[in-house]
């Protein structure tokens, strides 16, 4: 119990909320993690039963694989890392390819450069990884470009292969395999199956998705079931042909020690719960997620994009666009959790957000009203990140105007309008007096700007960023005055800066005040009892005389004037019965004077739309919704901005 317990805090955190602890594990789940337990159990049989079970496990599992994907008169390979198969199979083709390799090794290969072929839409560094396992140079390794003029951008040149093919082997060089693709791991992208595997012999495919077409064209093929059916610690299975068990042997793809075999038990389990129907039914349900979104692939991808309407537009914030676009797109993530988004890199797009419902569903437990959701956030928020983008130069360049006091930060990774931070303008006083200024009083601007009645979300920025004592403004509609907006923040932290300053003024005016007064009594006591005499001042006697022979005094009160910093008189307080010098309340030059009605703070004059009432209060940081009315002047409309959602 005592160790249970202490496994139980190593995994969970205290503070973490108990449905964020654990992903969704259905039954067919558990009955993966019973394999590993029953795996261990099986271990310790006597050899000849653990012989017989672990062969009949093994044979079951190959036999239903091939017949899922139609996979004639083929072997399976289980293994922990998905790139380990390819690195089997790649050596079990060196051993047919070069009879003496079993006996003389890595000499053979010098007569004739082995070479390995590609995708540059493939897995990144598996080449690399590949050549590091059989002790190969990377010159052995070929990337392909793919299609730039015809075709797909993310399929093989066919053409351009062919072509490196014939000058390797006029070089005399063995072109040996063949690496394409049934979905590439971003994009889900096939390459040309049947144009390539007439170019080349043997013939390797790296599976991301379900192809059935694939599997008679090839003579190797990666599956990751254990993905594709929320089957968690599964390992991944390399399907291939090759008739001399030896030499498979010698590869690695078959072992003869019976408990390696024992890695398919999870697998096998799973398979037998769920059946050949729960199997289709599971991938069919993927692929009708897909198509909920109107796409039939089992990946899509999702690009932000803007198009200006003007060229100068373009030029006004293209420095930096890429990634200020890739930070949107990243920011898309926390939509809809359920729906399994998650990011990727393309060489040309940039940061992309993925849509993978048959590596997620399975897992999140997806439905197709997870997708409609999605698919709604999305169309009020595209709008929302388009007049965001369009608006952040304004935004720097508003900013850059009220310089000194207002400074632009340049965070390109933050998916908002942009950030700011107030400089104090004081002077003469040390580097550590201003950093602590400049922390108190940009604190204290945010608080201020946060309890406005506005749209707009204020925060302190990502939980990792670099910039400090900044003010980051979120997410913007079109109809957003950022000329009034910056011309508010300008305003709240001058208040704040003489507030403080005139604070500390006070203080010292207050201490001088003090002194003085100490002074003005003294002087006032001594010039009292030279008037009086010393007979007045006995207790008693003074009491008696003063009753015979009363004394007016002379002494005057006195009142402090805070505005002035001075010791005043308090006759002319008690003559008038009235305080002089007490300034009538005025209005906060910060607050505004006069409201229409029904308009918010910060929105142009005119604008009266609030049909991203909703969406416009959305920011990195929180999500809330104000409303305020205030008067703002009025400007001229930013330039049209057409947006567009790129489904690739």
């Amino acid at each position: 119990g005592t160790i249970l317990h202490l496994v139980h805090n190593l995994i969970h955190d205290e503070e973490e909320e108990e449905d964020k602890r654990m992903q969704h594990v259905g039954e067919q789940g558990h009955m993966a993690l019973l394999g590993h337990s029953l795996a261990a159990y099986i271990s310790v049989l006597d050899r000849e039963r653990l012989r017989k079970l672990t062969t009949r496990i093994l044979s079951d599992t190959t036999l239903w694989l091939c017949r899922l994907f139609r996979y004639e008169n083929g072997s399976a390979y289980f293994h922990e890392d998905e790139r380990d198969g390819l690195v089997k199979v790649c050596r079990l083709v060196i051993n047919a390819r070069y009879e003496e390799y079993a006996s003389e090794g890595y000499s053979v290969l010098s007569s004739r450069q082995p070479v390995i072929y590609q995708s540059a839409s493939g897995r990144p560094g598996l080449g690399q990884h590949l050549c590091s396992q059989l002790g190969l140079p990377l010159s052995s390794l070929c990337t392909v470009p793919c299609n730039t003029i015809f075709g797909s951008q993310h399929q093989m040149d066919v053409a351009l292969l062919d072509k490196l093919i014939k000058e390797d082997v006029e070089a005399g060089k063995l072109p040996l395999l063949l690496i394409a693709n049934a979905g590439t791991p971003g994009a889900g992208h096939t390459d040309k199956l049947a144009r390539l595997k007439d170019l080349f012999n043997y013939f390797y495919f790296v599976h991301y998705k379900v192809v059935i077409y694939a599997a008679s064209r090839s003579d190797s093929m990666t599956l990751t079931p254990g993905q594709w059916l929320g089957l968690p610690a599964v390992t991944a299975v390399t399907l291939y042909r090759h008739e001399d068990p030896a030499m498979s042997l010698a590869a690695g793809l078959t072992s003869s020690q019976p408990v390696a075999k024992l890695r398919a038990l999870p697998l096998w389990l799973s398979l037998q719960y769920l059946g050949h129907s729960g199997i289709v039914q599971k991938i069919r349900h993927a692929t009708a997620l897909v198509m909920h979104c109107c796409i039939l692939t089992l990946v899509t991808i999702f690009l932000f994009v803007l198009i200006a309407s003007s060229v100068g537009s373009v030029e006004a914030y293209c420095a930096g666009e890429k990634e200020v676009l890739d930070s949107f797109n990243r920011w898309l993530l926390q939509l809809v959790p359920t729906s399994g988004l998650d990011v990727v890199e393309l060489e040309d797009e940039g940061t992309c957000v993925r849509f993978s419902p048959l590596l997620t569903a399975a897992v999140l437990g997806t439905q197709e009203e997870n997708v409609e959701d999605l698919m709604e956030k999305l169309s009020e928020l595209v709008p929302v990140m388009c007049s965001t983008m369009c608006l952040r130069q304004d935004f720097k360049e508003e900013t850059h105007r009220r310089s000194p006091s207002l400074r632009y930060i340049e965070e390109l990774s933050w998916p908002g309008l942009g950030a700011v931070r107030y400089e104090p303008q004081a002077e003469g006083i040390d580097e550590s007096r201003r950093k602590q200024e400049l922390e108190k009083i940009n604190s204290e601007l945010l608080r201020k700007l946060q309890d406005l009645d506005t749209d707009i979300i204020f925060s302190t920025g990502p939980e990792f960023g670099t910039e400090e004592d900044c003010i980051f403004v979120g997410m913007v509609t079109e109809d957003v005055d950022v000329s009034e907006l910056v011309n508010t923040v300008a305003a709240l932290g001058r208040d704040i800066e003489e507030s403080g300053r005139l604070l500390e003024n006070m203080t010292e005016v207050v201490r001088k005040g003090i002194l003085e007064a100490e002074l003005q009594l003294q002087q006032a006591n001594e010039e009292k009892l030279i008037e009086e005499g010393m007979l007045r001042q006995l207790p008693l006697v003074g009491s008696v005389l003063n009753w015979f022979s009363p004394f007016q005094s002379s002494i005057k009160g006195r009142t402090f004037n805070l505005a002035a910093g001075s010791l005043d008189s308090t006759e002319t307080t008690y003559s008038t019965k009235a305080q002089p010098g007490r300034p009538s309340l005025q209005e906060s030059p910060t607050s505004s004077s006069k409201k229409q009605p029904g308009q918010r703070l910060f929105r142009r004059s005119g604008a009266g739309s609030d049909s991203f009432s909703e969406t416009s209060s959305i920011g990195p940081a929180e999500e809330t919704t104000r409303e305020a009315s205030t008067p703002l002047r009025e400007e001229s409309t930013p330039p049209i901005i057409a947006h567009k959602l790129v489904i690739l």
